[in-house]
């Protein structure tokens, strides 16, 4: 922490919290794609007392992902939530443009785990996890009953449908100008079926494992509301079983921790509405859809020099995982990998260029991490996921290309370099090209799978065959 953030933050705790002493520590948790979270620990006359402090990286604009609310807006809905019994932080304060901290807000410091891979294996949590998915539904259930009107955030709030979700997916993943077929037939297949009616209501946007906070008890905190919106609000059961979010777990479809039957009873126990396993598809394979395209803005945001960040290209590389999840939901069948075999040394030259990035990746995730604070071992862990991912595309790139290549020839009829190609098979299938083509689906099927064997071959798709 510098000296400035440290002087302005004191300045403000002294402020604004009675009885106030002195700053002790400023911890920077995370820093994500636009926001920050930090845990400050300070005194005042009983003590030491900690909070959460919340707030847009200087560098950023409005939310980290696409359609996120301003913050000030996430606070208003932190506190909507506590009046209709959601579990959550309490808000203290809401930073203001005098404050000299940009935006964001302090709020209750609340202890429990948030990590979703902890969540998943921890022998704490061994004895509530059973009873997640129900729970989740309950709250879920409350959620979308909160009256956004009465509290004027109704105006505030984007309002979008079904429809205009998957179209303005599809536009944000257009402006970013590159061939990716599975995308496009996704977005084809899910505007072939589009939900028939759909309620209206507050949906959370990003309730997930992960933006959950458990203890022994139970969830203790709904976090991170910066894609509320009024919508349908099926969503939020959808994106709560998106395989990205079952953290390695495919076997329990909810958040890697639960049945869809539990799910769906807590949330007929509290809202009384009944939902069918069936009516979860569409929004399943549209999280997966959204969080493919995400993943690729988040890349181009880092390309563009917008927000710098050693994190967001290696997040750029998760596409492939929601493709395959897309792919697994739609098109399931077999595929053929890279062998995990395979020489590094594909050549004479001592060291090949693999083998100097697998050399550097490993000095990096073992050696390096052990000796550096939590937050820049994280970074050093992303920083060997990155080399590692240029290693693997040194070392099966060429031959996954050439492969692509003549399969794209055969499926199209026509020759060209492999960009070309993929840009042919975008426009066909934006020209209506049946999505029941012979060789498309088998087409689609390897090249996403043989992409993600570089991006990340341990992720859980790539376990169905």
């Amino acid at each position: 922490m510098n000296e400035a953030f440290h002087n302005t933050l004191t300045a403000l705790l002294a402020r604004e919290i009675s009885d106030f002493k002195t700053l002790e520590r400023c911890e920077q948790l995370s820093a994500g794609a636009s926001q920050e979270t930090y845990r400050i620990t300070y005194s005042d006359g009983r003590g030491e007392q900690r909070l959460a402090l919340r707030r847009a990286q200087p560098t950023a604009t409005t939310g980290s992902s696409v359609g996120a609310i301003d913050l000030a807006t996430e606070a208003r809905l932190f506190q909507l939530a506590a009046s209709g019994g959601i579990p959550g932080p309490h808000i203290h304060y809401v930073l203001r443009a005098d404050d000299g901290l940009g935006s964001g807000f302090l709020m209750q410091w609340l202890d429990g785990e948030t990590l979703g891979q902890r969540i998943n294996r921890s022998e704490e949590l061994a004895a509530i996890r059973p009873h997640l998915a129900r729970q989740c539904g309950e709250i879920l259930g409350q959620l979308h009953a909160l009256d956004v009107t009465a509290e004027g955030l109704s105006s505030t709030l984007p309002q979008v449908d079904p429809a205009e979700l998957v179209n303005e997916t599809w536009a944000y993943y257009r402006e970013l100008d590159v061939p990716v077929p599975m995308i496009d037939y996704t977005w084809r297949w899910l505007c072939d079926n589009l939900p028939q009616a759909s309620r209206h209501c507050l949906v959370h946007g990003d309730f997930r494992n992960g933006n959950l906070m458990v203890t022994p008890d139970g969830i203790n905190a709904v976090l991170d509301w910066e894609l509320a919106h009024i919508g349908d609000p099926l969503r939020d059961l959808g994106w709560l079983c998106v395989n990205s979010w079952r953290f390695g777990n495919r076997e329990l479809p909810v958040g890697g921790f639960g049945e869809i039957d539990d799910l769906l009873a807590g949330y007929q126990a509290t809202s009384g509405v009944t939902v069918k396993h069936e009516e979860l598809l569409f929004w399943q394979v549209f999280g997966s859809f959204w969080w493919a395209m995400a993943t690729l803005q988040m890349a181009n945001a880092w390309r563009t020099g917008e927000t710098p960040s050693l994190e967001r290209p290696v997040i750029g590389r998760r596409s492939s995982e929601a493709q395959m999840d897309c792919v697994n939901l739609l098109i399931p069948g077999a595929f053929t990998l890279p062998s995990p075999d395979s020489p590094l040394s594909q050549g004479t030259q001592l060291p090949m260029p693999a083998e100097l990035l697998s050399g550097a990746r490993d000095f990096l995730k073992q050696d390096v991490a052990a000796t550096l604070d939590p937050m820049n071992a994280f970074l050093a862990r992303v920083a060997a996921n990155s080399i590692g991912i240029a290693q693997r595309e040194l070392q099966h790139g060429e031959k996954l290309a050439r492969a692509e290549s003549e399969r794209l020839r055969s499926l199209l009829g026509t020759e060209g370099e492999l960009d070309a190609l993929r840009w042919q098979l975008v426009h066909q299938l934006r020209a209506e090209l049946p999505l029941d083509t012979p060789g498309l689906a088998e087409h689609l099927r390897q090249t996403v799978a043989g992409q993600l064997a570089i991006d990340q071959p341990r992720y859980s798709a790539l376990q169905v065959t």
